[in-house]
């Protein structure tokens, strides 16, 4: 590809200075996959050129991971190791800042038992729980990006060459997170103004229920009276700015636990764990999910509810409109962090404290009160569409028009 090297050292560049946003004397720690040394080794120069005290990199290797889940004893998969939990724990405790390579193999674990995958990933989930609360909370700053694979590239471009497939996910990387403009850093901090300009006016408008229209949905989702709306990035315990995301489209909240009601019908296939689940839908009364349906996937989507009981509610309601740099690609690229992006979306399991007011400072009893879901899981599943309509409602009961046909009407 030309000016590969230029566009990849770009890419570094912003998942460092505005992803993780890194400090002076900050650690730094990566979780990354085997394929991916040449992006990690420019992470690291970055990082240190920035100040960073340590930078540390978890490898990993998704075939490991499937000879696990194949193998490994019953008591095994539902133990996780406590010297990797506390060693995250220190370091969230210590102020570090956490970067996730995500490059999926959505293929990677057919023909394993989905029980097995979820007892594994519950364990994980009950022992890094602490950890995961850091980050939920915005205590710490996290980023999470992807880079191309071998298995990846094919299932995005079946049709392809084997030898342009990664060149081409490459491409839509570098296009869809802004490394390929001549000034990256510029034209973030303007995407994230506009961001910002969005969730500024969620928060003043105030809606109290929103109303989901469109081929196998009717949903309405009620909202907590203090809930705040998100995007464009936060600000971590220290005030210093981060997007968990790269790439972002997104302004989010939290719905009222108890305040869902009806069908919603998803858009895209969701890749959990290395299991496509598609075609599915998902019906809820007083919040509860009460049915689901799949034409693949159903036992995987039936473990991701059946996690605890959080898992049979929402915790994140988010809008993304249709006509958006990802969506526009129309390409699906089986990847959470991609195709949530391109599609508004709902999330099952736990909810942010940071979606209502102060509450980064409230117990998890306050905020459970405050009607924040709570659970080990959170799993997003896109319901955007080019035909998806919703509305807002004040508690007054002015209606006002937020999408149509898929974009905004506001």
């Amino acid at each position: 590809m030309e000016n590969f090297e230029t566009l990849l050292e770009h890419y570094a560049d912003i998942t460092v200075t505005i992803g993780l946003n890194v400090q002076k004397d900050q650690d730094v720690m990566i979780f990354a996959p085997i394929e991916s040394p040449e992006f990690v080794r420019k992470i690291v120069r970055k990082a240190y050129e920035v100040g960073a005290r340590h930078v540390f990199v978890d490898w990993t290797d998704e075939e490991l991971t499937r000879l696990r889940l194949d193998l490994a004893s019953e008591k095994s998969l539902s133990q996780f190791p406590e010297w990797r939990a506390r060693s995250f724990q220190e370091l969230s405790n210590q102020n570090a800042a956490f970067l996730y390579i995500y490059s999926p193999n959505p293929e990677l674990l057919a023909g394993i038992d989905p029980l097995r995958v979820a007892t594994a990933q519950k364990a994980a989930a009950a022992a890094n729980k602490q950890f995961s609360n850091d980050k939920s909370s915005a205590k710490v700053s996290w980023t999470i990006v992807s880079v191309p694979t071998a298995a990846w590239s094919a299932k995005v471009f079946p049709g392809m060459e084997e030898s342009e497939r990664i060149d081409a996910l490459w491409q839509q990387i570098f296009k869809i997170t802004r490394a390929d403009k001549e000034d990256p850093e510029a034209a973030w901090k303007q995407h994230i103004q506009s961001l910002t300009d969005k969730l500024n006016y969620f928060n003043e408008k105030r809606f109290k229920t929103l109303h989901y229209a469109g081929p196998g949905t009717n949903l309405t989702i009620e909202l907590p009276a203090e809930h705040l709306w998100i995007g464009g990035g936060m600000s971590n315990d220290q005030g210093i700015p981060f997007q968990p995301n790269m790439p972002t489209e997104e302004v989010f909240t939290m719905p009222l636990k108890t305040g869902v009601n009806g069908t919603v019908s998803s858009t895209k296939p969701l890749n959990y764990g290395g299991n496509l689940i598609n075609n599915f839908s998902v019906t809820f009364k007083n919040g509860r999910i009460v049915d689901y349906k799949a034409e693949q996937g159903l036992e995987t989507l039936k473990q991701i509810i059946e996690t605890d009981e959080g898992s049979h509610y929402l915790g994140e309601v988010s809008l993304v409109p249709h006509h958006s740099p990802i969506s526009e690609t129309n390409l699906i690229f089986y990847n959470t962090l991609y195709d949530e992006n391109a599609s508004c979306h709902l999330a099952i399991g736990h909810g942010f404290p940071f979606n209502y007011r102060g509450g980064r400072k409230m117990s998890e009893e306050a905020l459970a009160a405050a009607g924040m879901n709570q659970s080990l899981t959170h799993v997003d599943f896109m319901v955007g569409s080019g035909e998806l309509d919703i509305d807002g409602e004040t508690a007054d009961g002015e209606r006002t028009p937020i999408f149509r046909n898929g974009n905004w009407a506001i």
